[in-house]
């Protein structure tokens, strides 16, 4: 894993990389959404954009090449959202969310703060939520919202 991680790297997001964000988005949720009954190319443009905040936003990089991104931004006095993580098809299960989630709870637990998220259901994102520390708060519809506390996670 460690050899992995060397290879990673972010990238900061610019107004210009919308479109190539928006393909790998609907990439990497299609499956997820289709299984849920809710993929619609329409609504994916407009949720991407509705959160579309390049100065919070890291695109992945694995030697270089983009292959996913991030975003990370202040919710309120006590928490970071952690939105739109993303992997293109072919790059999970290698640790790389691991890797991304790391450093997010790391900017989190530096500035005391939680990180909030929300996974949709049937997707295999929440397994990978809750083996990381981060504990259901509800559903919503066909959102599962997470948290990770930092005040839990101190050693």
């Amino acid at each position: 894993m460690e050899d992995l991680w060397s290879r990673l790297s972010f990238q900061p997001v610019v107004d210009g990389d919308f479109e190539a964000m928006l393909a790998l988005r609907i990439d990497a949720m299609r499956p997820s959404l289709e299984r849920v009954g809710r993929f619609d190319l329409a609504r994916s443009r407009e949720r991407l954009m509705q959160g579309f905040v390049p100065p919070h936003m890291q695109h992945i990089l694995l030697d270089g090449e983009r292959i996913g991104f991030v975003t990370l931004k202040p919710e309120g006095h006590d928490a970071l959202r952690l939105d739109h993580l993303y992997l293109r098809s072919g790059f999970h299960g290698q640790g790389i969310g691991a890797w991304v989630l790391q450093w997010a709870v790391g900017q989190a637990r530096v500035r005391g703060l939680d990180v909030r998220l929300t996974a949709l259901k049937l997707s295999d994102a929440n397994r990978f939520y809750l083996r990381h520390g981060f504990v259901c708060e509800g559903e919503e519809g066909v959102d599962v919202h997470y948290r990770w506390r930092a005040r839990e996670s101190v050693s």
